[in-house]
């Protein structure tokens, strides 16, 4: 299965273009890096290959087909700061039920502790929040997954626990990632290539 985006422009209203004629393409099981300094658009090209935003002109398809907007999207964005992709007046329970059920020893391979599930995401810090929003997107039915900065705020023994399931997961069930990052030794660890936008 192959994620492609093909001669992509976006631009903000009233604003100059953020991205210009770009193509992106990614392989099932395939761990690509998207990187370049702030304002080159690496968060807009994230938010287009997810179905969250939409080009002006150019664009995204999976095996050649473009996605529809129906059904369970096989491409899953988790953000940076998690509070933002959560219902607030959902428990935990729910907001991961919703995408999916996971098995138990999945559960507790993300760090996840099971008294967690009936708090509401007000009373989570933002590390345990974001093993819920990675755990939610890990759906079988997720063919490729974007990482934009999903562990930055986190500390480092979170970012690699988190990182370590997530690989597992993709490997198992051939998922490709496209991790956007600042940190080149990030990149370099989880990445078999890397792309930067600005050249």
């Amino acid at each position: 299965m192959r994620l492609e985006a093909k001669d992509i422009c976006y631009a903000y209203q009233k604003g100059r273009p953020v991205l210009s004629h770009v193509n992106f393409g990614i392989e099932s099981g395939e761990a690509v890096g998207l990187t370049a300094p702030s304002g080159y658009g690496k968060s807009t090209l994230g938010k287009i290959l997810a179905g969250y935003l939409t080009p002006q002109s150019g664009t995204v398809s999976i095996d050649g087909k473009t996605r529809e907007d129906t059904g369970y999207n096989p491409v899953q964005l988790i953000f940076q700061h998690p509070e933002k992709a959560v219902n607030p007046r959902w428990k935990m329970k729910r907001i991961l039920n919703e995408a999916w059920n996971p098995p138990e020893e999945m559960i507790r391979s993300m760090g996840i502790e099971q008294d967690w599930m009936n708090r509401w995401p007000s009373e989570l810090s933002g590390g345990e929040l974001q093993r819920f929003c990675v755990l939610r997107a890990l759906s079988p039915r997720t063919r490729f997954l974007i990482a934009d900065e999903m562990t930055t705020m986190l500390d480092m023994i979170t970012q690699a626990q988190i990182w370590n399931e997530v690989r597992k997961h993709a490997e198992r069930e051939n998922m490709g990632i496209v991790v956007i990052s600042h940190e080149k030794h990030l990149l370099e660890r989880l990445c078999g290539r890397i792309v930067r936008l600005d050249g």
